[in-house]
């Protein structure tokens, strides 16, 4: 039973690390999408292996600790904020409609990258009382739709060679 409990700490260990150096990645090489505010999200890779390889739970806690992380260490209170919004509204979607018929794993990771994308949009409207950045929508619901198919892509492949975790 302790052994149990001690190797999922460290497989949890592992995904926080990963997706702490994704974001560290991410931070370096300039990605650059034709519009502002777009990100690749390499970390939320990690988050998607997570959903389907271990819990619900395990996802939240990884995403938990790699916005806080990489909040102090590449960004602000500002990023911890918007990023918080954007991950636990995607995770909380993704997560109900995994079970559903006909989602791939792409299609739960694209469908994320959208919900993502509204959540921190949501945030910026409540924090700046400005409802017009709502036009901003579309292009980002069109990144999400992009960034999702690519990161739900490398999930598959991952997940093709990833066992259970716990």
């Amino acid at each position: 039973m302790r052994e149990k409990k001690t190797k999922k700490i460290a497989y949890m260990g592992m995904f926080v690390t990963l997706a702490l150096i994704a974001s560290y990645v991410e931070s370096l090489v300039p990605f650059y999408f034709g519009a502002p505010g777009i990100k690749l999200g390499l970390a939320n890779l990690i988050t998607v292996v997570l959903i389907y390889r271990s819990s619900w739970k395990d996802a939240v806690t990884v995403s938990v600790l790699r916005i806080i992380l990489s909040g102090i260490l590449f960004g602000n209170v500002f990023s911890i904020i918007y990023s918080f919004c954007g991950a636990l509204l995607s995770l909380f979607f993704m997560c109900l409609l995994k079970p559903v018929r006909g989602f791939s794993v792409i299609g739960i990771s694209m469908t994320g990258g959208v919900v993502h994308n509204l959540g921190q949009l949501l945030a910026a409207i409540y924090l700046m009382e400005n409802g017009n950045i709502m036009y901003y929508f579309p292009v980002l619901m069109i990144a999400g739709l992009v960034t999702g198919t690519l990161i739900g892509i490398g999930a598959r492949e991952v997940l093709k060679r990833l066992p259970e975790i716990g």
